[in-house]
């Protein structure tokens, strides 16, 4: 009670409910009403902006944003101090009539071009010289008006550049207030690789399809000589039915097993590099470095070529050459032409051991491509997104190779194995994921686990190299 009769009035200031005053909304405006400025300004709205549209028809220009206004170019360029240009670069001229109104204000150019070089320079820097008096940015180039409708902008990183820091910085204030990241890529020079950035085709994608179409390409000509043309000329058959199913389910789990292994040998390369370096403050090489920055990539195209094994495995059933050998099987053994073949246990286990092994290995293939969805991805803890992508994914890695060794565990050693003396497609392709495996069972040991720990967490400085590996050769 004696502190609360010692407390001064006029030390809280008590506002009634409904009374504060409230602040008015930043008015921003946008040139152009297609679909990427209607999407903009449904975005801006409802991120709290007041919108204005400038159009050449305000009377007749469509259905916009509900909140929002419309006005002629210069009406509406006046009250607002950032203005989004929204039109294509062959419908700039307008903008020369209205330069007075532009004045001091923020142009923030999303135009794109329909390819490479189309103009002899990029359309920031013309509507730059179109409007000296005007502050440009280039930004926002990259967002498609499908994202901006549904509202798919957290965390996607977006790139400005401009010759003011001043309007860039208001540029950037606005879009963090999106959900985006914003990505300072310098001046106005830099407006033409900005603008060739939509133009890329998956650039992401490219390395790892070359690889996928290169592996594809390779064994699918290997089995065409092993098993189609070893029949022909060696036995004198006519096996070419079985290129489209049987040689295309052959190839696709060989592809999809090596892609999967791929993923993770870059970061066991790393991990012996890092040991072998004795720090993780030495960057790795480019080559390594693009191989590990595409490895979601190379999964998603592993879990394609699963995906297209296991529908292919699926149909074989239904194929004409399998249940014309079945019912004449069938018919041989009614008409004691052949005598019914023993049931083997052994055969039985090891199909069955074999199917099983393939539908986990292909449910954690999916379980692995789902949590590489950001919208799923997002969701996960770091931790959590770990332990699928790294654990159960070497797990995965693991079963998937199993499968491939039940699949030939009795044929190794047969000389028919071998046609002309090439081992058959599923010898090769265990070579990769094997390889994996053991070095990343060698880098679990006890000794060589602590010490990569140590130099992941900076308690070892770089040493040279033979004390580093005296060291190493004392702790094993």
């Amino acid at each position: 009670m004696a502190a609360a009769s010692e407390m001064k009035p006029e030390s809280v200031t008590l506002h009634p409910l409904g009374t504060a005053p409230a602040s008015v909304p930043e008015l921003l405006c946008i040139f152009g009403t297609g679909d990427l400025g209607r999407s903009l300004g449904l975005r801006l709205l409802q991120s709290g902006y007041r919108v204005v549209y400038g159009s050449r028809r305000p009377d007749s220009c469509g259905p916009l944003p509900q909140g929002a206004q419309v006005m002629s170019h210069a009406a509406a360029a006046q009250p607002a101090s950032l203005i989004f240009i929204c039109v294509h670069r062959e419908h700039y001229e307008f903008l020369e009539t209205i330069a007075q109104h532009l004045k001091g204000k923020v142009l923030v150019d999303l135009s794109n071009n329909l390819k490479k070089n189309m103009y002899p320079e990029a359309n920031a820097a013309y509507l730059q010289r179109l409007v000296p008096g005007a502050a440009v940015v280039k930004g926002l180039n990259t967002l498609s008006a499908w994202a901006l409708q549904n509202g798919l902008l957290a965390g996607t990183q977006v790139y400005l550049c401009g010759n003011s820091a001043e309007a860039k910085q208001a540029v950037a204030e606005m879009t963090a207030k999106l959900g985006l990241t914003v990505l300072d890529r310098g001046s106005l020079s830099a407006a033409r690789e900005l603008e060739d950035f939509p133009l890329r085709l998956f650039p992401e994608w490219r390395l790892p399809l070359r690889v996928a179409f290169g592996l594809m390409a390779f064994f699918f000509f290997y089995l065409l000589i092993r098993d189609v043309i070893y029949a022909y000329v060696e036995q004198r058959k006519d096996i070419s039915y079985r290129i489209m199913v049987s040689l295309a389910n052959k190839v696709f789990p060989i592809v999809s097993l090596i892609m999967l292994s791929l993923c993770y040998l870059p970061g066991v390369i790393a991990a012996f590099l890092q040991l072998y370096r004795g720090t993780k403050y030495r960057r790795f090489p480019d080559w390594l470095d693009r191989w590990m920055l595409c490895r979601k990539q190379m999964g998603l195209v592993a879990l394609g070529l699963a995906f297209l094994h296991a529908m292919y495995t699926f149909i074989i059933p239904i194929r004409y050459a399998v249940r014309h050998k079945l019912i004449s099987r069938v018919v041989d053994e009614i008409d004691n032409k052949t005598t019914p073949f023993d049931f083997d246990k052994t055969e039985a286990w090891g199909t069955d051991s074999f199917y099983v092994l393939g539908i986990l290995g292909f449910f954690l293939y999916v379980l692995l491509g789902l949590t590489s969805l950001p919208s799923v991805g997002g969701t996960l803890s770091w931790r959590e997104f770990s332990f699928i992508q790294s654990k159960l994914g070497h797990l995965t890695l693991g079963i998937c190779t199993a499968h491939g060794y039940i699949y030939g565990w009795n044929k190794f050693l047969r000389p028919t194995t071998y046609k002309w003396y090439t081992p058959p497609g599923y010898m090769l392709c265990l070579i990769v994921p094997s390889v994996v495996l053991v070095l990343k069972v060698l880098l679990l040991l006890p000794c060589v686990d602590r010490t990569l720990t140590r130099i992941r967490q900076g308690w070892e400085r770089p040493q040279p190299r033979e004390e580093k590996f005296m060291n190493k050769s004392t702790n094993l």
